[in-house]
């Protein structure tokens, strides 16, 4: 027989309660044990998609989609900055020099006596990128071309290989002078590319007269396969471009051009104005006789100068430089260096110790 006890209206209500909690403490342990969980999920793949130094990044943006597209892009620019050039992966930077240059190859040579005043792995064969111009533009010179004549960008000067930008477009047509000045102080390689494709023969015959010109030199080390420095395979060693430097100041006409602040040039019914690619040329505190810029990921940043310094006439050599301002500073490191350790030369004679550091006898490709 069943029996019922009357209950309080008091009593009632705490009973109430204590099978409200019973209730909801199950499901609450359950929601928090989710949420534990997706959060267990989500932070491994953060933590190996993104580097320390995107975490700070991603803070700002630690809601909804907004993290994944941070993701994203985290590691799109991570993979981008792993490509290593060739001195990167030869391990020629891990050689270590007084001046603390960020180039892994440098070489500073008296012009006139031949002095080295300082080399780090001259010997060291690299790509070259654009200081190729270098030798379009003596080849060029040298072949006694009409400078006026009118000569134009043609659809095979597309960059196939690098994919990069010019402001000439397919059709430009301009006089070979300007197209000289063009690849030599903007480093433009549709000019280059027109250059080489209206030497007599072509293209093909223009690459040949390159590397007979490189072997005329006694560049051994040097090797051409077109005229722009787009391509790796185009290589020397700093030894090499150091001649190759000193062959190319003896014309005017490259020494202007090269050093050339700025041009501008008549493209349809445009003025476009170009820039010298390399900012010393506005420096008052240089004296730049000849210059030639150079990049692709393969090569680094790259650097040639004849310059004088200390009284002296002098060809600057820099090669794979990482950092894109780092060849200037290495320039500027090496000024005030010569400036600082060579007296303004009265003679022909040494004046002071010069520094070689050496890491390998030589890299290829």
């Amino acid at each position: 027989m069943l029996r019922f006890t009357q209950i309080s209206p008091s009593g009632l209500l705490r009973s109430l309660v204590a099978l409200l909690l019973a209730v909801s403490l199950p499901v609450t342990a359950m929601a928090a044990s989710s949420k534990s969980h997706h959060r267990t999920k989500k932070k491994p793949s953060a933590v190996v998609k993104v580097s320390a130094a995107k975490r700070s990044h991603l803070a700002l943006h630690s809601h909804g989609h907004g993290k994944r597209v941070a993701v994203r892009r985290a590691v799109l620019v991570r993979s981008e900055m792993a490509r290593p050039s060739f001195g990167q992966l030869s391990g020629l930077h891990s050689t270590v020099d007084p001046l603390e240059l960020k180039s892994s190859v440098a070489l500073v040579l008296d012009q006139e006596t031949n002095e080295v005043l300082f080399s780090k792995n001259s010997q060291a064969v690299l790509p070259i990128a654009s200081l190729t111009k270098l030798m379009t533009a003596l080849v060029v010179t040298e072949a006694n071309l009409p400078l006026n004549e009118m000569i134009s960008v043609t659809d095979d000067a597309a960059d196939t290989e690098k994919n990069s930008r010019s402001r000439l477009s397919v059709g430009t047509t301009l006089t070979r002078e300007e197209m000289l000045h063009l690849a030599l102080m903007s480093s433009e390689n549709r000019a280059a590319h027109a250059l080489g494709r209206y030497y007599p023969g072509g293209l093909q015959a223009f690459v040949a007269a390159m590397n007979r010109k490189a072997m005329d030199l006694g560049m051994a080390d040097t090797h051409y396969v077109e005229p722009t420095g787009l391509s790796s395979r185009n290589q020397s060693s700093a030894r090499d471009l150091a001649t190759l430097v000193k062959a190319a100041y003896s014309h005017q006409i490259i020494r202007d051009l090269s050093t050339s602040p700025e041009y501008q040039v008549a493209i349809g019914q445009r003025h476009v104005q170009f820039r010298n690619t390399n900012g010393l040329v506005h420096n008052p505190e240089w004296e730049i006789g000849l210059q030639k810029t150079g990049y692709i990921t393969e090569a680094g940043r790259c650097l040639v100068m004849q310059a004088k310094l200390a009284g002296r006439q002098l060809i600057m050599v820099f090669l794979d430089s990482t950092g894109r301002y780092s060849r200037i500073g290495d320039a500027e490191r090496v000024r005030k260096w010569v400036n600082s350790t060579f007296p303004i030369a009265t003679s022909i004679q040494p004046t002071a110790k010069a520094h070689t550091v050496i890491a390998s006898p030589k890299i290829t490709s």
